[in-house]
């Protein structure tokens, strides 16, 4: 006969699980946002903080499906990030790209 205090553990730890796996989820779509210059926290928190879920006793297969799901999109930013950023001219370029115009003052 199962135990109900530990039925009752390992319900709550699957729900704390996948708490974690819902505000990763949101946390890495902000981090990764289009608007952002740099992300907020780099692609290797996101993928250490997945690691450590992964190496969770007890997961599911709807939370290894939802881990092993982040872990591809972390994939996917990381990789359009780059490409963002490889296309995007570095400030030093961009500062010596830019042309100077002198201001002419009135009555000149």
């Amino acid at each position: 006969m199962a135990d109900p205090a530990k039925s009752q553990v390992g319900s709550y730890m699957a729900s704390l699980i996948d708490e974690d796996i819902a505000h990763i989820e949101r946390a890495m779509r902000l981090s990764f946002a289009p608007d952002y210059d740099s992300n907020v926290l780099p692609a290797g928190y996101w993928r250490k903080r997945l690691h450590q879920l992964l190496d969770t006793v007890h997961l599911n297969k709807a939370q290894l499906r939802g881990i092993d799901a982040l872990l591809l999109q972390l994939d996917r930013l990381e990789a359009e990030t780059g490409r963002r950023l490889a296309a995007a001219p570095s400030r030093a370029q961009a500062a010596e790209e830019t042309t100077v115009v002198p201001l002419r003052r009135q009555g000149q």
